[in-house]
């Protein structure tokens, strides 16, 4: 009697597990059709990140509908206007022979940056990606191949961002968290992508035409745009693969600092 008593409890046990498994795995299947619906019926009007400049070091106007739903989703473009701090990142599509150099200045400057790259600069320069992380500096995820996000399906989008994320955790064990957009191009179905994948997107309030090989040799324009527009909360970006910004980057890093900025990381970010 008492091993039949026995074995109703443990029929009983076992079906309660079942049943519990099956409904947890119903509630995690309709949790992904709710995102995936929510993501469908949102925005994919195409946004181009745009900067109106300010003069005297004021903070520029990046657009207020932009900058709105950039923050709705947690997303970064300036910090606040009270502190003096500035942000500087660099965006590596391919090595183009300056990145070391740009590492040897911000070491000699105790400035740490970020690095946005894509799965080309990961695999064609991990020495690089491995001196950036051991000298303390942050990688951001520029996608696999650098497309247009909003031209992307969400499955497409999601390839391209957890495949890079997982090449760099596989390489290095580093966990990536900053995102900044293939061409500064978003949507609110992006941003919310984004989002849920545990990603910060990450704009910029300072940059120039610095990315075009063919209009080097500029370096007084180059600081120029640098120096004239720093502001509080900049968040700076650069392109690597200038070698004008490798020959100015040591002078504007001191004059930054000597105008009274302080260089923080993306980590130290304040809002």
């Amino acid at each position: 009697m008492k091993r039949k008593k026995l074995l109703y409890i443990l029929l009983g046990g076992i079906v309660f597990i079942f049943t519990f498994s099956i409904m947890t795995l119903n509630n995690k299947l309709n949790e992904k059709s709710v995102t995936t619906s929510s993501s469908s019926v949102l925005s994919n009007k195409k946004i181009g990140w745009g900067i109106k400049r300010n003069d005297n070091h004021e903070q520029p106007d990046l657009g207020s509908n932009n900058i709105k739903l950039l923050y709705s989703y947690e997303g970064i473009a300036m910090g606040n206007n009270e502190d003096k701090f500035v942000y500087l990142t660099f965006d590596e599509g391919y090595e183009a022979g300056y990145t070391s150099k740009i590492l040897d200045i911000l070491k000699e400057n105790n400035v740490k940056a970020a690095f946005f790259i894509t799965g080309h600069y990961l695999n064609s320069q991990p020495e690089l990606v491995k001196r950036m992380i051991e000298e303390g500096h942050i990688v951001g995820n520029h996608t696999v191949n650098h497309k247009s996000m909003p031209d992307l399906d969400d499955e497409k989008i999601k390839e391209e961002i957890m495949n890079l994320h997982t090449s760099v955790y596989e390489k290095f064990s580093y966990e990536m968290k900053y995102i900044r957009p293939p061409m500064g191009e978003f949507s609110e179905r992006t941003l919310s992508l984004i989002k849920n994948l545990g990603y910060t997107t990450t704009m910029w309030s300072l940059a120039y035409d610095d990315w075009d090989e063919n209009k080097q040799g500029r370096e007084s324009y180059g600081k120029d745009k640098v120096i004239s527009n720093i502001h509080s909360g900049s968040i700076i970006l650069l392109h690597a693969n200038s070698v004008d910004n490798s020959n100015i980057l040591d002078s504007c890093i001191k004059e930054i600092k000597n105008m009274g900025y302080e260089f923080k990381t993306l980590d130290e970010f304040k809002r």
